[in-house]
């Protein structure tokens, strides 16, 4: 008898506590933390409507001052804007890097837009649409960078940010159409997509190097891997062989492995080091 009293007060006194606990389970109402702006552009050349997700500096509206743009791939809420808009804040609040405008370009269909023609029978069964990278790299620079520039305040710098897909695109880009960004950021590009075939004809591509960048000035390439191996490795030794021989005019080149990394935490540390390389900031590091 007394061991049943004793078993029901238990569960009496515990009855609150698990009550309060599912209570619990619906969150309170809050205010939103507001990190950026969702618009739609119509595009021509892609025939699609887009997201483009903009994260400015906290002084846009009153500093009259004009900002670098950072042209985020795989940009939309769900992919890499929450995390790459909180690098950018972290540079307004240390003064590392410099303030910048975040433009991400949500995803639709990434394998079509991010990848070029590849000759390997087995991808092209597997992945039916891709290849698009040509018209994608069309609408960056004849549609969305104008629309941006028309806008909000550029300062006419630019550079593009892309992880494994995303950074195949940014190398590809950087050797077939280096004067349209100042810097590219490329974190475990995929360069093993057709056979590695973007990586063995680097060397070609370099020898039409411009001399000049899309202001004028420098460009700037931040190229890092995990610990992926094989044969994405092998592209990306590539890759770093041939701008070594090349030794292109104006290119400031940091090639910066992080094989502690995996493809999926890769992302967050290599951005964070490359903002410091590509736009470093008026504070020191460590002030």
């Amino acid at each position: 008898m007394l061991k049943f009293a004793a078993l029901a007060l238990a569960i009496l006194g515990a009855s609150p506590g698990a009550s309060g606990a599912a209570a619990q389970t619906t969150p309170p109402v809050g205010t939103p933390i507001v990190i950026g702006q969702s618009l739609t552009m119509e595009s021509r050349i892609l025939s699609q409507t887009r997201r483009i997700n903009v994260h400015l500096p906290p002084d846009y509206a009153s500093s009259g001052k004009t900002y670098p743009v950072l042209y985020l791939l795989d940009g939309g809420e769900k992919e890499d804007f929450p995390h790459i808009a909180g690098l950018a804040q972290l540079g307004e609040l240390s003064w590392t890097y410099r303030e910048m405008i975040v433009v991400g370009i949500e995803g639709v269909d990434r394998r079509h837009d991010l990848t070029h023609p590849t000759s390997v029978a087995k991808e092209k069964a597997d992945y039916p649409t891709t290849g698009g990278s040509a018209a994608y790299r069309r609408f960056l620079a004849e549609e969305l960078k104008p629309w941006v520039a028309a806008r909000y305040r550029v300062s006419g710098e630019s550079a593009i940010i892309g992880e494994s897909l995303a950074g195949l695109f940014v190398v590809e880009t950087f050797l077939k159409q280096p004067t349209l960004f100042d810097a590219y950021i490329a974190a475990s590009p995929s360069l093993w997509w057709s056979d590695q075939a973007l990586a063995r004809g680097a060397a070609a591509d370099l020898a039409r190097w411009p001399k000049t960048g899309p202001t004028g000035g420098a460009r700037k390439l931040y190229l890092t891997i995990g610990d992926e191996g094989t044969t994405m490795q092998e592209g990306v030794d590539k890759v770093v062989a041939a701008i070594g021989a090349a030794k292109p005019a104006g290119l400031t080149f940091v090639y910066d492995p992080m094989h502690q990394e995996h493809h999926s935490t890769v992302y967050h540390p290599a951005a964070l080091k490359a903002f410091r390389t590509v736009w470093p900031g008026p504070r020191p590091e460590g002030n």
